[in-house]
């Protein structure tokens, strides 16, 4: 039986947890893997009854630098008294010095971004500007100390590989369908309130999926809204945000402020409906209640509310990005990133045009299909057993 520890420390929100509560599951109901998890101390309870999954306890620090230095000094030992065989760093970060075989899962973008220190700069951003240039520099310089790296996508592998001059695997994330659609319990009140469609029925409902962050590009999306509604006439107009435009209310240092002035500016204040954090079991609710998606993201590297609109049966349209184009295929329509005129442009045409809306909702469906956690926990499980036979090939 192989024995995995996988270090998940950095998991706290966004595609990280995903991770994490798809993985772990996965890992559990197979009978020839056993797991050590760290994970931090608040997600220990979504985890502490899964079978052949034991977690191992340590409180790390706030900060990402301080986080870096507790995992170098404290995962050693942990993985030595666990038994494990292989490591798997689920956090962009390796250990430089493993006892073990290392797995790294890279999966930010925005160390490779130009775009994304493009914009900090003319935010005035300069000191997470300053703190991603030096997780960049720890999450390269881990690309050199593991065994393998795994990125989500091709186009973020390719990335990598240019950004290192080391290999890089891709290994797609997944999708579980039924378990993403498998939670009746009603929205809370006030999420159906504002969802409601009563006297609302003509209206074109878009969804964006995501916490504010800069690199997501909300306010080319908020942009295209007065263009959008012009176009429109007499048909109304939603965009639903799964967030709040308040700093306080997003994870991260991300300043919302400038994006929630900008919707009044914009004089757009009756088309952004702000439903807040949607719990993850039943956000397959939100997405059936709405007509559209849409991201307008300026670096991605995987985009799992891409899969989960599909799987939906929701039209997409997406910023022309590399990973868009890889994950969605022919399942949706593309427009230049930092343009708000070619995003309503795609908008409204998918609106105006139902065969098109059908094809890409079926294409969509189609493709989701293609995403699977089985899948990917067995293909780092082969990677896993290919480091373990070259380690002991060498000890012969």
């Amino acid at each position: 039986m192989m024995h995995l520890f996988v270090n998940g420390l950095a998991a706290s929100a966004g595609g990280g947890l995903t991770y994490l509560r798809n993985v772990l599951p996965q890992l559990s109901v197979r009978g020839d893997v056993q797991v050590t998890a760290a994970v931090n101390p608040q997600l220990s309870t979504e985890f502490c009854d899964l079978p052949r999954v034991s977690l191992a306890e340590i409180d790390p620090p706030a900060g990402i630098v301080m986080r870096f230095w507790r995992e170098q000094s404290s995962l050693p030992a942990l993985i030595l008294k666990s038994g494990a065989d292989v490591l798997v760093s689920a956090g962009n970060f390796a250990l430089r010095k493993s006892s073990v075989p290392q797995i790294l899962l890279s999966r930010n973008s925005l160390y490779t971004s130009t775009d994304f220190f493009r914009d900090l700069r003319q935010r005035r951003e300069y000191r997470l500007w300053l703190e991603t240039r030096i997780k960049g520099y720890m999450a390269r310089r881990s690309i050199g100390w593991a065994n393998r790296t795994v990125a989500p996508s091709e186009a973020f592998a390719q990335e990598l590989r240019l950004w290192t001059g080391r290999r890089v695997a891709a290994i797609h994330h997944g999708f579980d369908r039924e378990a993403f659609f498998r939670d009746s319990k009603p929205l809370p009140d006030a999420v159906r309130q504002k969802l409601d469609r009563d006297g609302d029925k003509d209206t074109l409902r878009l969804l964006y999926v995501s916490h504010y962050n800069y690199y997501r590009n909300f306010e080319t999306l908020l942009r295209a809204l007065p263009i959008m509604r012009e176009r429109l006439g007499a048909r109304k107009l939603k965009l639903f945000l799964t967030c709040r435009l308040h700093s306080e209310d997003n994870p991260g240092s991300y300043r919302a402020r400038a994006a929630a002035d900008l919707v009044k500016r914009l004089g757009v204040e009756d088309v952004v409906v702000e439903l807040g954090a949607i719990p993850y079991s039943l956000l397959h609710q939100v997405y059936r209640e709405c007509d559209v998606y849409v991201t307008p993201a300026y670096a991605e590297s995987f985009a799992h509310p891409l899969v989960e609109a599909m799987a939906s049966g929701l039209p997409v349209v997406a910023s022309d990005l590399a990973v868009h184009r890889e994950i969605c295929q022919d399942g949706a329509i593309y427009f230049q990133r930092i343009s708000p005129a070619e995003l309503a442009e795609q908008v409204c045409w998918v609106a105006a045009n139902g065969e098109l809306s059908k094809q890409l909702s079926d294409r969509g469906m189609e493709r989701s299909r293609d995403f699977s956690w089985k899948k990917h926990v067995d293909e780092v499980l082969i990677l896993a057993s290919d480091l373990l036979a070259s380690k002991k090939a060498r000890a012969i």
